[in-house]
């Protein structure tokens, strides 16, 4: 059984995907850019794009009943690895505790021109 997240409280898909799925217990976020959902802004700096998306995940997975304690995977994809530390520190503030499987991946470009993009998978 395949169930669409959908939430008002994440920037809304910029194409043909949903903000995330469950899939019995297991929830997957699309890749979530650092829009700010305060303002509406896309952020630059990457610390705060780091915290902007990981709201947006944490969004999306409250849509599914899940919260950050039940994330096994992430992936975070950033355009420019000098930028790893910054991101680094601000993604972990969301794992205090027993922190995700994770990759990351430097990639040549992002949708509108973003800093970084992340995607979790959980399990409830």
């Amino acid at each position: 059984m395949k169930q669409t997240l959908v939430t008002e409280n994440a920037p809304a898909a910029i194409g043909p995907y949903s903000q995330g799925i469950k899939s019995g217990n297991l929830v997957f976020t699309s890749g979530q850019l650092p829009v700010n959902m305060k303002t509406g802004a896309l952020e630059a700096d990457p610390a705060a794009a780091a915290a902007a998306s990981m709201e947006n995940c944490r969004a999306v997975l409250a849509a599914a009943g899940a919260t950050m304690d039940d994330v096994v995977k992430a992936t975070v994809f950033i355009t420019n690895m000098a930028d790893f530390p910054k991101i680094n520190a601000a993604y972990a503030a969301f794992f205090r505790n027993d922190p995700p499987a994770r990759s990351c991946v430097q990639v040549a470009a992002l949708p509108k021109s973003a800093v970084l993009e992340i995607e979790l998978v959980a399990v409830v």
